[in-house]
């Protein structure tokens, strides 16, 4: 099983490419067929197989096959994993510029205090 940080780059990498995250927004919609997901791109069905491997490798797509027709839906469980470190990241820097505001404001009321008294 891979660990935290590997599925993190994976679903970073998946989310890196403009064709992949509008598969990821058709995907989001419902299920669909390789053909309906391919059909915007203008680009050879292999090179867009390629984009396919990708998201599933990341976990954020699975696909089925029935006869001749592989059907493609979202998983979400990696991009939550993905949610959670954006949420933990952001959780810091705010921590770290409320400081910074405090520690400007009373910078400033020292500043204010300092020119009164002369």
């Amino acid at each position: 099983m891979p660990n935290k940080t590997e599925v993190l780059d994976d679903v970073f990498h998946a989310l890196a490419d403009p064709t992949r995250r509008a598969v990821l927004t058709h995907l989001s919609r419902g299920p669909a067929s390789v053909s309906d997901l391919a059909q915007p791109f203008e680009m050879a069905l292999p090179s867009f197989l390629q984009h396919l491997k990708v998201l599933e490798e990341s976990g954020l797509i699975e696909s089925k096959k029935s006869g001749r027709v592989r059907t493609c839906q979202m998983t979400p469980k990696s991009l939550t994993a993905a949610e959670t470190w954006i949420a933990e990241q952001r959780a810091v820097w705010e921590g770290r510029l409320d400081r910074l505001e405090a520690y400007l404001v009373e910078l400033k009321a020292e500043e204010d205090g300092n020119g009164r008294d002369t």
